[in-house]
């Protein structure tokens, strides 16, 4: 006995209609003349508007309907509609090619961003706001080099990194300090949906209450 699994059938191109309307869209497309597959046509698009009722608060939805009629047909459907045929270009657009990015990063740890975090502060003109951002810069350099060593660093090497980034035009005195971070990971397995610790299973952290005597008789 042969069973007939969804799995063993062609593919259905727009698969919100159906298997039936598939079938029949097939079928319209085997009629040998083309007054029997206009009639059957509009048969069937009758039919995919009773189905999709949603499509009726679609302006011009009756359009919407003969373009799906010719995609489920894979344009092979032969009849004569109202609107223009859809072009096969357009249903299935393919994506543009996305550009690697070929810039070189000089410290890798630090990233591009701050490079162009950088570029932008040099163009500062007022030397308030380019020492505020300078300051800001060197903050976010100590984050992410303490994201990727998780050392120590003194800040004298941010500062001296920083200089060679933005080749000498950004200074910090000796005597600034920067913000320091601390990154705690957490052991594995000690968060809980909502961000709170699990407790041990022996209950080591749960406050033993009292136990009540009880009163003799």
């Amino acid at each position: 006995m042969n069973f007939d699994y969804n799995s063993t059938r062609p593919k259905l191109i727009l698969a919100e209609y159906g298997r039936n309307v598939q079938n029949m869209v097939d079928y319209i497309c085997a009629l040998p003349t083309k007054e029997e597959r206009n009639r059957h046509a509009q048969v069937v698009i009758d039919m995919m508007g009773f189905l999709n009722p949603h499509l009726r608060d679609v302006a011009d939805f009756k359009h919407k309907l003969w373009d799906h009629l010719h995609i489920i047909s894979d344009f092979k459907i032969d009849v004569d509609s109202p609107y223009p045929t859809p072009d096969r270009t357009a249903i299935h657009p393919k994506p543009e090619l996305l550009e690697y990015p070929q810039h070189r990063i000089r410290y890798k740890h630090y990233g591009h961003t701050i490079e162009k975090m950088i570029e932008r502060a040099r163009k500062i003109a007022d030397p308030e706001k380019k020492k505020s951002m300078t300051q800001a810069i060197a903050n976010f350099m100590k984050m992410a080099y303490m994201t990727w060593n998780k050392d120590s660093v003194e800040d004298d090497l941010i500062i001296t990194d920083l200089g060679e980034l933005s080749n000498g035009e950004l200074q910090l005195g000796p005597d600034v300090s920067l913000t320091k971070l601390d990154f705690k990971t957490p052991p594995p397995g000690s968060r809980t949906k909502g961000g709170a610790t699990q407790q041990n299973n022996n209950g080591k952290n749960k406050k033993q209450q009292p136990q009540k005597k009880k009163k003799k008789h």
